[in-house]
């Protein structure tokens, strides 16, 4: 019986799969495109066109009212020379650092005495945060009465232990001091949650190898939990860091301006004036929006850099 030789079939022919159609796909999910265009149509009007504004009149001279006139970079020029945006940015780092750093102290400690504690653990979470949600002018009032220099709370404390009165508000370090203490009470308790929720999630297991291996409680804090909560220290200080170097509502409520200064002087001596107050001495009470664009361009400017700053020398801890 002969046999039949096997004939091979034909490879098939490629099928080119099918060139999508952008503008097809785009009118096929238009309902999903419109259910998250109000977020981009709100960020467009009110974020990025005055960025972009800004940015464009900080090249001009313009009063608000009248037509704008081109200056080039004669207002960075000046920015530059401006000892007065300078004074600023030296009363806002003194300001922030006599914050800031008391602030994440404070925090720490509170959230771990909050992550031991057994009992009302939600009460005190609430009790700690309560600062961070209260109204920054109420406070600022409030504290202008304790820093008052014959009736204030902490002149009382003095002169309960025998030493002088201070005139907090009228001396450029009490100024200065009496900004940082508000500063330190409103944001603690926030960074203190913040902490918290970091401290949670390390596994208890290291601490009971630590105990086991006979640490204590400082060794364990500084070689467990310091290490673990180093991303969220980073955290925080960065979100402190640009939190603090645009404070506004502290210092214009607390130092109460009087017939012959200005909203935005910062007290006496301009001791309290801080770059945003500057920006607002500038933009409202000279009318000078151009320059007010351009010191604002430079508040920016000093914030990045400190946020970048803040960020190496956390992460240079963080590889050693």
């Amino acid at each position: 019986m002969a046999t039949v030789p096997l004939v091979e079939k034909p490879p098939a022919p490629a099928v080119e799969p099918p060139t999508p159609n952008p503008r097809k796909s785009i009118r096929s999910y238009w309902r999903l495109y419109a259910a998250i265009s109000p977020f981009y149509l709100l960020f467009l009007a009110f974020g990025l066109i005055p960025v972009g504004f800004s940015l464009y009149l900080s090249f001009h001279r313009w009063d608000g009212l009248g037509s704008m006139q081109y200056a080039g970079l004669s207002q960075y020029k000046y920015l530059l020379s401006d000892t007065d945006f300078w004074s600023s940015i030296g009363n806002t780092i003194i300001i922030w650092a006599l914050a800031t750093f008391p602030m994440i102290f404070l925090a720490m400690v509170t959230a771990v005495m909050l992550n031991s504690a057994v009992r009302f653990k939600k009460i005190y979470r609430f009790a700690f945060f309560l600062p961070n949600v209260t109204s920054v002018v109420a406070v600022a009032i409030i504290f202008g009465s304790v820093f008052s220099t014959n009736f204030g709370l902490v002149n009382a404390l003095l002169q309960a232990v025998g030493l002088d009165q201070v005139a907090w508000l009228n001396t450029p370090w009490g100024i200065k001091v009496a900004i940082a203490t508000l500063m330190t009470w409103q944001w603690t308790g926030y960074n203190a949650i913040i902490f918290l929720a970091g401290l949670q999630t390390i596994p208890g297991e290291l601490y009971e190898a630590a105990r086991v291996d006979g640490a204590g409680p400082v060794q364990t804090f500084f070689r467990i939990t310091l290490p673990m909560m180093r991303p969220v220290l980073l955290f925080v200080l960065v979100i402190s860091t640009v939190t603090g170097l645009q404070s506004f509502s502290e210092p214009q409520v607390l130092l109460q301006t009087t017939a012959n200064e200005s909203t935005f002087s910062g007290g006496p001596d301009h001791a309290g004036r801080t770059m945003v107050l500057y920006f607002f001495q500038q933009t409202f009470d000279n009318n000078d929006f151009g320059y007010g664009a351009a010191v604002a361009w430079g508040i920016f400017l000093v914030v990045v850099i400190f946020s970048i700053i803040n960020w190496r020398l956390v992460q240079r801890r963080g590889e050693d």
